[in-house]
């Protein structure tokens, strides 16, 4: 008579590999596994060394700054560049930069906090307003707005600060402050760059939910879609405000008198001066003015990040 074993019966009578069996059956790593461990190990200790090389390459220069800004007019020349030496004058080159010449310098720098707060704000603003409108609206010609935003793109400044000149000349608004802001208020890449990312931020239903509830277009966008677009708005405007920061050719050719200059073209006429006749040398106050020129940018990073780090947080979120 044959006896069936259930398959209950048949797990608990059944015998358990051992832990040394189950040793044996697990695979050894491979030639082919160990290979690609040595690789991913190789490539890592490859970028590690890139980027030392590529932070090196970034701050260098910063650092030179500030270690230069720490020596006097005669100790500039006659010591090791990439060091301290003689007496730690970081202070009075401060002080002499600020008083030189009956406080040119802080003229200058109120000058360049006009133009970026006019010309970098106002064009953040109208590139966030023209980026959302071609994201968000349909409407004729369309597409030729497209081309002609791409080919503005790829046409340098320079290009253009030429007949730019000519034509402000026309107007007479030469050597005024107007020449430097009103072509600062066009930013093609800006524009773009609002477009592209208003496209996959701010939902089309959410317009229309807010159309329905009788809400009309700009209290949306003021109220729903600016929120959206908060990264992209602070993206545009920390690339604004560093190129309207350091413009410095467009200002040279707009500008004629030192009372309308901005930073960068006050600081060439200073290193400039030791070589006209009877000029002064100043290159300790060119190379203290540097560093306090590059603070406020660097503060503004540091302070606008957050804004990059919380849209980051909002897109995972969601």
């Amino acid at each position: 008579m044959s006896v069936r074993l259930s398959p209950a019966h048949s797990r608990e009578t059944s015998p358990k590999p051992s832990p040394a069996a189950k040793t044996r059956r697990s695979p050894a790593p491979t030639f082919n596994t160990r290979r690609r461990g040595v690789t991913r190990k190789r490539s890592s200790v490859l970028l590690t060394i890139l980027m030392g090389v590529m932070a090196v390459y970034a701050l260098l220069p910063l650092f030179w700054l500030v270690v230069n800004s720490t020596k006097t007019q005669t100790s500039l020349f006659s010591s090791f560049g990439l060091w301290f030496s003689g007496d730690f004058a970081l202070w009075d080159n401060i002080v002499g930069t600020l008083t030189y010449n009956d406080g040119e310098f802080l003229r200058w720098l109120a000058n360049t906090m006009l133009y970026v707060v006019v010309g970098a704000g106002g064009a953040t603003f109208l590139a966030t307003l023209a980026g959302y409108g071609l994201a968000k609206f349909d409407f004729p010609g369309k597409r030729g707005v497209f081309a002609v935003v791409l080919g503005a793109v790829a046409i340098p400044g320079t290009a253009l600060a030429v007949p730019t000149f000519l034509m402000f000349s026309q107007m007479g608004l030469t050597n005024t402050p107007w020449s430097v802001i009103i072509p600062s208020l066009i930013s093609p890449f800006g524009l773009y760059l609002v477009w592209i990312y208003a496209l996959e931020s701010v939902p089309t239903e959410v317009l229309e939910a807010a159309r329905m509830d009788g809400a009309g277009e700009f209290r949306t966008f003021f109220t729903i879609s600016l929120r959206m677009l908060a990264p992209g708005f602070i993206t545009v405007l920390l690339f604004t405000v560093v190129a309207t920061w350091n413009n410095y050719f467009l200002p040279l050719i707009m500008l004629s008198q030192s009372t309308w200059y901005p930073l960068t073209v006050g600081l060439n006429s200073w290193n400039a001066q030791a070589t006209t006749a009877g000029g002064e040398a100043i290159y300790n106050l060119v190379i203290t003015g540097s560093l306090l020129t590059i603070v406020p940018i660097v503060g503004a990073f540091l302070f606008l990040q957050r804004f990059w780090q919380s849209g980051l947080s909002a897109g995972s979120v969601k």
